[in-house]
Parts: structure tokens; C-alpha cells; sequence
């Protein structure tokens, strides 16, 4: 028999392998058989007889590859919202990929909101839905969950996941040392600074879960066949050009189908290259053991010992160990034929977890092992899952790459990509999921096209992730891996004067702007793993470093100087970063009045700031659309084109979800227009600031008189001998002009701008202050004030609306029936007296009522206050209005303390907008 004490000390003090050096072994240790932990697998019903389940039918509305959790959950979704025709595929039996060995655990609370809505529904799933609707028990546990916190910051992170847990319903309570010890008697408490416990968290039963997804599903008129392997996807190519699922072919047939959702877990991305689709995923291995039986350990909650890097899983009467550790083991060559499968267990790579496991529950050093469980998973760049309809091909979705996850989030994604299905978007914001989105939603603009089938961005990311899975979540954290991928223009110049990076979307693009001189970012080091050499005076990881704080960073001054820089003089802003669009030829115009909600087709020389938004009403993008005259042939600048043309500048974090939104759009609604993507031919830097006009007189070729060069317009001209288009706009809430100049010309103008600024004390400033200076201006970012599923209405963007006019737009009517029927929540900004720091999640309470959360925060500093943003709604369920919110008394809660907060219906800076206009 194996013991924990001895497996650690039998451990080789040896860097772990990069790869397994056997497809399904690794080095020698101490022993254990390797099996499940559950009573009942479906491994058991018997291997496959090489004929399938039942014979695939001739057509379906919609195919599922895939039978374990996110194949059964979107299937039962699927069937419950009342389509008909759906087809789930299994190449084996449910579950026989990585869900028959998950460990299953479900723990409420995340730093997420629509992570926490997620989670809630997967429990109703389990817990409710299915046993009323089957008669059958999932095998769901409600043993509770326990969060182990070693110090301050860890217990502040539980805090804020508790205040969270408070707009949702989710019971939760911070424990102190003594208070944990009673709860769990076996726990040590020596090192703890306290404990977050959450009730109802619990257990799942993969197999018990999954089988009666699949009851309830055939009941509903689903058809599941097992062994049945997926052999091909059909696609054509219609009449304009679009790609779309047409068949799924099989080894005992073709199934003919417009959409095909790929479930497949590790085996997604060559079920992806089927359909010539790519899925940025990664196969690891991902272990735990499982304990001889533990006296005494009945009925206790499971354990999250985040620090140590390790969970603690009732299983009985004994607990299953495992973790996240820093070298995981990449599946190299993933077998189409791995079924009910299981990797012998890399004791140097596992060791890691054991010590923290001793030292957090010590009756473990005198246990027996009685199994190892390592199987396959799939991980992912930024360790959210991907979902959503590929940008390659429509009709092909994603549910996929959950990072051992599946069955937590199961029931929660599955019904999103259901409803994604059926109505063409999800029910809640799905940003950070969807594979079409930039940066944390859907795979259509989460990640570049660029970086989708980069093997060594991919890999690196999702090793990161991986390794960070337990690390603290704080608000500027930044990834090491995978950088330097894409650079803008001014990166070398900026660069060389202090500028610390931030990644987006690929990007670098400027955070803040350092004293100490350069800090370059520089090859990732795996953290020292796999016999890495980890870097020495790493200044970038450094300054990273000093970000790790709910508190103001050390560097807060500097941010400060920025904005108020801004405010009293002039910065310059690089956001060559920045999508940068054209929609051109003889329908642009149509297509514009149909995507746009503003009315954006005014004469050339105009800017329109404007939203696009769903079927729904939500936003999916707030963006400027300036109207341009033909240019000449190939110039990034002005480009040639027949009909009309629009110029289109979109943040750079969410550049690819609008190129995503905008193509569907024009593919469904058969525009003749095309769309061009300029963003990396075009440079952008932003000038800012009550001394931008005398500034910018000296660099620019034209008159920025108010009568000239009126706000919210733009022309060609030129700065420095360099031809660039200048626009009058702000996102900071002063007198400014931005520049979007071809990208050979960029260090040129750049230098122009700063040498006529430097009597004048010009100053460089990153997205850190860009951050607060239109947070205090009251100006909205999109992911966090707008997400696709809050409305214009709410958001307080009702002027983005042509409602006045008789030219219908996407989205029109939802919004017409809103505005009758009034909003039951709205966005209100709020400040308080206190100088605290919050970054979003802590709870909104009105008259002594949770109301909803903060979304956005930041510190104001030309008013000198904590800022936030929330959604607030009535406990009563009726309209928000302005008296509603003017009403109230409100208090913000961060980490458990409550502090007195002002409601604003105005924006608390320069409310009446003179400073853009250029009246000081």
C-alpha cells in the first residue's frame, strides 16, 4: 500500500518531463492502481460491439459530437427548448472521454458574474430539474465547500467573492482559524488566516449526471447513439461566398444537418480541422488520488486550499487529492481510441500537491493511496471555454476546451449555447466565452485569427493558465506568456521611455508609463518548469508583481500625473491598438442604417458615435462610424471604392467580435458591401488636453478652430510632411483630436506631436488612464458597463438611437418595446467620500436592499473619489426609473464592509460636456 508520507519522500528531486516519455506512462514512483472513485461508471454497461447504438437518421436539425457533459447538457437543453430532430454522436459510450473521470466537484462562487449564473443554473440542473423530471437521482452531493485562505490577500479575494454571492443568493461566511476547526476537526489551522465556507457547494456523479441527461433528453424527442464516430463534415460554399455546415458523416452513414456542435473535449480540434475550423486547445494531463478510508472525514465540505495549489474532495469516506501544479504534462499525439482511459500517474510532476495536502489535513501522512486517477483534459489560452459559432464556418459551433471544468459549467453553458442555437445569440453575456469575441466570450472575437492556429501562443497561454489556475485573481493582472505577438508602431519608442505593456487581443498595447526606465517583456520561462531557466531582474514581471494588491498599487501616484496631466494640459495616447475598419460599395449605406442605431449616414467629414446591438436590443459593440469620400487605389488611408464608404474605429480588445458581428450581419441580410480590416496598416495616437489645439496648430496642416474643425468631425491632412486623417473626438472627456496615420509614418508624427508639446509639458499615457479619465467622464466601455445583454436604455445611451426616425435598424423593435413597457434596471453611476479601491463586483445596496453590482470602478482623480458603475434593479420588480434611483440611499460593499455612496444621474465631471467642445 501507498502512503502519502511515502510517496512524497519516494519522490525524484527531478525538473519534470515536457511531455510524457510514453503515450500512457511516466516516470517510476510509488504505486497505486489506477480507477475511478465512483460505484457506477458507464464503462460498465459493456465495450461496444462496432455497430452503433441505433442506425443515424437521414437529417437533423442539429448534431452534438460528443456524449459527456457539455455533449449531454446542451442536448437536453436543446431538446427542453423545444427543438426537434437533435442527434448526439458518441464515438464510444457517454462520458468514455474525460467526463467519466472528473472529479465533479461545483464550487458557487467565482470572480464572475455571469460565472456565478453559470454555475447556479448547473446546480438547479442537477440538484432539481432533472430528479423532478426523471424520478432519478444524479448523484448530486450537498456536502458544502470550503475556501483556505494563508493570508490577507487571499481572505480579501473570498470577501469580494462573498459580497458577489449576495446579489445571487449564495450563502456564504468567512470563518476564522477556530471557527474552520470546528467545522472541519481534522483541518490544521496552525497557518491559516481564515476561511471562506459556502454551504450548498457540492458533488457531482459524471455518470449519474450525464445518464439521466440523456433520459431526460430522449423523452423530450432527443436521439443519442452511441458508437458512432464522427468521420467528416460536409461543407459548402453558397451563392455569396459564405461557408456552412451541410452533413455529418459517420461510419455507418451521413446525416444531413445546418449545424453541428463540436463537444468533443480533447478531441475538439481534430474534429475542428474536419470542418476547417480551428480550436485553440490544448490535451494535459490532470490528475488526482483517492484515499484509503479516513476516519472521521464523513460529511465534511470539500476544500479549496488555493495557496497550496491543491482541493480536497469528499468521496465517501475518503477524500480525492489533486491540483494544479506548475509543469503539467502535454498529451502529445491525442488517440482517437483513448476510451474510459487512464495515464499511469508522473509521481515528480503530482508530488507537489502531496506536501500541501499533509500539512492542511496531517491524517493524510498515515493514509493509504487506493487509486490514481490521471486522465486527459483540455485547456485553454485565457482557461475560459470556447463556444460559440466559429468564425470559419457557420453553422459550426463550439462547447469545448473547459479546463477540467465541464461538469461544473456544464448545465450553465449548455443552455447558453442552446439559446445561442436557437436565437442566434445566448441569454446572458457570454464575453470571455464566445469563441467569436476578443479577450475573456465567444471564439469569434476572444482570440485574433492570427493567434487561433498559433501552436506556440496557444501552448504557452494555456500552460500559463494552467499553472495560475489557484493564483489570486487581481484586477491588473497581466499573462507573461505568449507576448509580443503583435506591436504596434510607436512600441520600439515607447518602449524606450518607460512604458509597461498591457496584452490585448495580441497586442501590446501601453498600460502606464514607468521612471526606472524600459521593461521589455521577454520570452515566456514556463515559471522554471520543464528545466526552464526562470529569468533574473525581470522588471516587467516585477512591476507586474507590485499590481498584486486590492489595495492602490504603488504606482497609483504615476497614473495620477497621467490624468491630471491630461486635465490641466496635454497627454498623447497611443491606441494604434485600435480596430480599424471600412465598409464600402453600392449597399454600404443600407447595410449602415441597418447595424448602426445611430443615424450615421450624414455627409463625408462626419463622426458618429453609435452602437450595434442584437435581435434583442443588446449592445454588442459601441464604436464611432465616420463617413469618408473614395480615395485612392490601395491606400490604407482613403482607400478606392464604388458607392458609399464608412470608416469604422473600435477598441482593440473587442476589434474581433465586431468584424465577427458585422460579417454575420451582412451574410444573413445579403448586403452588397464589403468589409475591410486596416488595422494593422493604420497607426492611431489620441491628443488630449486644454492645450491639444495649440499643440496640435503647430503639427497639422489645418485649422482646429471650433468654426473649422467642429467636435465630432474629421478631414485629411497632413502632420510633418505625413498625409493622416485627423478626428475631433474624446474618450477622456477633454479637447482633443485623434490621428489615424498609415503605419510607415507613425514615429515620425509621433515625434512632431511630442517635440511641439514639450514646452507645453506634454506627457505619454496608457490605458491605466484612459481607464479612470472615462470612468469620471461617465463614458462606457464595453465589456464591462455594455455587454451583449444590457440595452442602450439601460445603459443610458439612449441618444445612440434613432428612434425619432422611420429607418429600422437591429434591434429596433426590442428596444421600441422596452422604452413602452420602461426599464426594470438601469446603469447609475456612483461615487464615494471615502478614498478606497474598487475594480467591480462589490454589492449595491439600496434603503438596507441588495440592488445589484458594481460592473466598473476606478478612482477619479481630478474629483478626487472612488468611482463605480452598476446595474441596479427594484426588489419589487417595478421600472427603474430617475426618480427610483434618486430616491434611494445607497451603500457599496467591498470585501464585507459597507461604505456611504452619492447616486449620480449626470456625469459627476463636467456634466454639461463644455470641455470637449473646448470651453474651459
Amino acid at each position: 500500500m501507498s502512503y502519502m508520507s511515502r510517496a512524497w519522500r519516494a519522490a525524484a528531486p527531478l525538473p519534470a518531463p515536457w511531455r510524457s516519455p510514453r503515450p500512457f506512462s511516466s516516470a517510476s514512483g510509488p504505486t497505486a492502481k489506477k480507477s475511478v472513485p465512483y460505484q457506477k461508471t458507464l464503462r460498465e454497461e459493456g465495450p461496444g460491439s462496432g455497430e452503433p447504438s441505433r442506425p443515424p437518421p437521414a437529417s437533423a436539425q442539429v448534431v452534438v459530437v460528443g456524449g459527456g457533459s457539455l455533449g449531454c447538457q446542451t442536448t437536453y437543453h436543446l431538446a427542453k427548448m423545444g427543438v426537434s430532430g437533435v442527434v448526439l454522436l458518441e464515438r464510444d459510450r457517454l462520458t468514455s472521454g474525460t467526463t467519466w473521470h472528473t472529479a465533479g466537484l461545483l464550487w458557487q462562487l467565482r470572480p464572475s458574474d455571469v460565472e456565478v449564473e453559470l454555475l447556479a443554473h448547473t446546480r438547479d440542473v442537477v440538484s432539481r430539474d432533472l430528479p423532478a423530471e426523471t424520478g432519478l437521482h444524479t448523484g448530486w452531493v450537498e456536502n458544502g465547500g470550503l475556501f483556505i485562505a494563508s493570508n490577507k490577500q487571499r481572505l480579501d479575494e473570498y470577501k469580494r467573492l462573498m459580497s458577489l454571492g449576495k446579489v445571487y443568493g449564495v450563502e456564504s461566511h468567512v470563518l476564522t482559524p477556530s471557527q474552520t476547526k470546528d467545522l472541519y476537526p481534522l483541518m490544521n489551522i496552525d497557518d491559516l488566516y481564515g476561511t471562506l465556507y459556502v454551504p450548498k457547494d457540492g458533488t457531482m456523479d459524471p455518470a449519474g449526471t450525464c445518464s439521466t441527461l440523456a433520459r431526460a433528453a430522449t423523452a423530450r424527442g432527443a436521439t443519442i447513439i452511441e458508437n458512432c464516430p464522427v468521420t467528416g463534415i460536409q461543407v459548402r460554399t453558397d451563392d455569396f461566398g459564405v461557408k456552412r455546415v451541410q452533413a455529418v458523416e459517420t461510419a455507418h452513414g451521413t446525416i444531413q444537418t445546418p449545424c453541428v456542435v463540436n463537444c468533443a473535449g480533447v478531441w475538439a480540434r481534430a474534429l475542428g480541422r474536419l470542418a476547417g475550423v480551428h480550436v485553440p486547445l490544448v490535451a494535459m494531463h490532470h490528475a488526482y488520488v483517492v484515499t484509503e478510508r479516513i476516519e472521521g472525514i464523513q460529511n465534511m465540505p470539500n476544500v479549496r486550499d488555493h495557496d497550496a495549489s491543491v482541493y480536497l474532495r469528499l468521496q465517501g469516506d475518503a477524500l480525492s487529492v489533486g491540483g494544479y501544479e506548475s509543469n503539467p504534462i502535454f498529451w502529445e499525439e491525442v488517440s482517437e481510441k483513448f476510451a474510459f482511459g487512464l495515464f499511469d500517474l508522473d509521481w515528480d510532476v503530482f508530488m507537489q500537491h502531496i506536501e500541501g495536502a499533509v500539512n492542511r489535513v496531517p491524517v493524510l501522512e498515515k493514509t493509504g493511496i487506493k487509486s490514481t486517477v490521471c486522465g486527459p483534459e483540455s485547456f485553454t489560452a485565457d482557461h475560459k471555454p470556447l463556444m460559440g459559432e466559429a468564425p470559419e464556418v457557420r453553422g459550426f459551433f463550439l462547447g469545448c476546451g473547459f479546463n477540467s471544468a465541464g461538469m461544473m459549467l456544464g448545465g450553465g453553458c449548455g443552455r447558453e449555447l442552446a439559446h445561442w442555437i436557437i436565437h442566434g445569440r445566448p441569454e446572458k453575456d457570454m464575453y470571455g466565452y464566445d469563441i467569436r469575441q476578443v479577450t475573456p466570450s465567444s471564439l469569434h472575437g476572444r482570440f485574433h485569427h492570427s493567434l487561433t492556429d498559433n501552436n506556440r501562443w496557444i501552448r504557452e497561454r494555456s500552460h500559463e493558465s494552467y499553472a495560475k489556475n489557484y493564483s489570486v485573481v487581481f484586477p491588473h493582472d497581466e499573462p507573461l506568456a505568449g507576448r509580443n505577438v503583435r506591436k504596434d508602431p510607436l512600441h520600439e519608442e515607447l518602449l524606450q521611455q518607460g512604458c509597461v505593456f498591457q496584452e490585448r487581443h495580441g497586442w501590446e498595447r501601453p498600460g502606464w508609463f514607468s521612471s526606472g526606465g524600459a521593461a521589455p517583456v521577454l520570452d515566456y520561462d514556463f515559471y522554471g518548469a520543464y528545466g526552464r531557466q526562470r529569468h533574473r531582474d525581470y522588471t516587467y514581471s516585477r512591476l507586474l508583481g507590485d499590481e498584486y494588491t486590492f489595495d492602490f498599487p504603488p504606482h497609483h501616484d504615476i497614473i495620477k500625473k497621467e490624468c491630471l496631466t491630461c486635465r490641466n494640459a496635454l497627454a498623447l495616447f497611443d491606441m494604434s491598438y485600435f480596430g480599424k475598419f471600412y465598409l464600402v460599395g453600392p449597399e454600404a449605406t443600407k447595410a449602415a442604417d441597418w447595424l448602426f442605431s445611430a443615424d450615421v449616414s450624414k455627409a463625408p467629414g462626419s463622426t458618429v458615435y453609435t452602437c450595434m446591438l442584437n435581435r434583442r436590443g443588446g449592445v454588442e459593440s459601441d464604436l464611432t462610424v465616420s463617413r469618408i469620400a473614395p480615395g485612392a487605389p490601395g491606400s490604407p488611408l482613403a482607400p478606392a471604392f464604388e458607392g458609399d464608404g464608412y470608416y469604422l474605429a473600435i477598441g482593440g480588445a473587442v476589434a474581433q467580435h465586431n468584424w465577427s458581428h458585422i460579417t454575420t450581419v451582412l451574410q444573413d441580410m445579403k448586403f452588397q458591401c464589403k468589409l475591410l480590416d486596416c488595422s494593422e496598416e493604420l497607426g492611431m495616437m489620441s491628443i488630449q488636453g486644454p492645450l491639444s489645439r495649440v499643440v496640435l496648430q503647430e503639427v497639422l496642416d489645418t485649422d482646429l478652430s471650433n468654426e473649422a474643425f467642429p467636435f465630432s468631425t474629421h478631414k485629411i491632412t497632413t502632420a510633418a510632411g505625413c498625409q493622416v486623417r485627423a478626428m475631433r473626438l474624446s474618450f477622456v472627456g477633454e479637447m482633443g483630436w485623434e490621428l489615424h496615420v498609415p503605419r510607415a509614418d507613425c514615429v515620425r508624427v509621433y515625434r512632431a506631436v511630442m517635440q511641439a508639446g514639450a514646452r507645453h509639458g506634454i506627457a505619454n499615457a496608457g490605458y491605466r488612464a484612459i481607464d479612470s479619465l472615462s470612468t469620471e467622464k461617465g463614458y462606457r466601455h464595453w465589456h464591462a458597463d455594455l455587454r451583449p445583454d444590457d440595452t442602450p436604455l439601460e445603459a443610458g445611451l439612449a441618444f445612440t438611437c434613432k428612434l425619432k426616425s422611420s429607418i429600422p435598424f437591429l434591434g429596433r423593435e426590442a428596444v421600441e418595446a422596452q422604452k413602452a413597457k420602461g426599464i426594470s434596471r438601469r446603469l447609475v453611476c456612483f461615487t464615494t467620500e471615502e478614498k478606497v479601491p474598487m475594480f467591480g463586483l462589490e454589492a449595491v445596496w439600496r434603503d438596507g436592499q441588495v440592488v445589484g453590482h458594481v460592473r466598473r470602478a476606478d478612482f477619479g482623480f481630478a474629483i478626487d473619489k472612488t468611482i463605480a458603475y452598476g446595474y441596479i434593479r427594484d426588489p419589487a420588480g417595478g421600472p427603474v426609473s430617475l426618480d427610483f434611483v434618486k430616491s434611494g440611499s445607497y451603500e457599496l460593499e467591498r470585501m464585507g464592509v459597507t461604505f456611504p455612496a452619492r447616486a449620480h444621474t449626470r456625469s459627476p465631471f463636467d456634466p454639461d460636456n463644455k470641455r470637449v467642445k473646448g470651453f474651459y
